[in-house]
């Protein structure tokens, strides 16, 4: 996973903060109340920061050392390095929440499923999210449809609740990729606790797997922009 600049975590700092008080604030009506929390991949904390001034006291997050930690927005005790892509996380603590967004798609395939085995062993509430094939990033090395992860998740004896998604849908101040593939996995046997039951058993018809139009146009303006750069590579020879 490659370093992320200073200008990286600046220029996303706004609509990261908007992102996480929008959806946690959603994903707070639908579980247990939350006293602890765990954030894998945290990057500088955001997340845990805005859950901290939601009430959380208990926090942790992990990343790698790539993290400038100087730009850290939790405690520096609050923050553990760690090797994600080589090794499976054991903390000796469990958590009310585990959250991992955006972070599975830079681990290689062959570390998806003990990568899922961490989060499970954390909390029994993941809100977790991951690049879908083709979204594009840096480092992105495993992009997979949300029911790759659903399955993972179903191993472990956690059912999926796409509570979230359709409340952000349309808030253009939240980023595409957190409104396309942010979903919630809960133990099974915590189903009663989890206010709301998975879009999946109220919603049959609608799907895991989701394209969002703000990718789809990225996407295709860039195809755009590359068939015309061919075609003036051509034009000039």
């Amino acid at each position: 996973m490659e370093q992320y600049a200073r200008e990286f975590y600046a220029n996303r700092h706004e609509r990261t903060v908007h992102s996480a008080d929008t959806i946690l604030s959603i994903l707070l009506k639908h579980i247990p109340a939350v006293h602890s929390a765990v954030d894998i991949g945290c990057g500088v904390g955001t997340w845990l920061s805005v859950l901290r001034k939601k009430g959380v006291k208990e926090i942790l997050g992990v990343d790698g050392s790539w993290v400038d930690l100087a730009l850290l927005e939790i405690p520096g005790s609050s923050f553990l390095q760690a090797d994600l892509q080589h090794s499976t996380l054991r903390l000796p603590e469990t958590y009310d929440l585990a959250i991992s967004l955006e972070v599975a798609e830079h681990l290689p395939e062959t570390s998806a499923k003990a990568f899922v085995a961490s989060l499970t062993s954390l909390s029994r509430q993941v809100l977790f999210s991951a690049a879908i094939p083709f979204q594009g990033g840096t480092g992105h090395v495993n992009e997979q449809w949300p029911e790759y992860w659903a399955e993972l998740f179903d191993e472990k004896g956690y059912g999926v609740h796409d509570v979230i998604r359709p409340e952000i849908w349309k808030d253009s101040g939240i980023p595409f990729w957190y409104r396309q593939n942010t979903l919630l996995f809960s133990k099974r046997d915590d189903s009663k606790k989890t206010r709301q039951a998975s879009v999946n058993e109220t919603r049959p018809s609608t799907p895991l797997n989701l394209v969002h139009p703000d990718l789809y146009l990225a996407r295709l303006a860039a195809g755009e922009a590359d068939e015309v750069n061919r075609a003036e590579t051509v034009s000039e020879r």
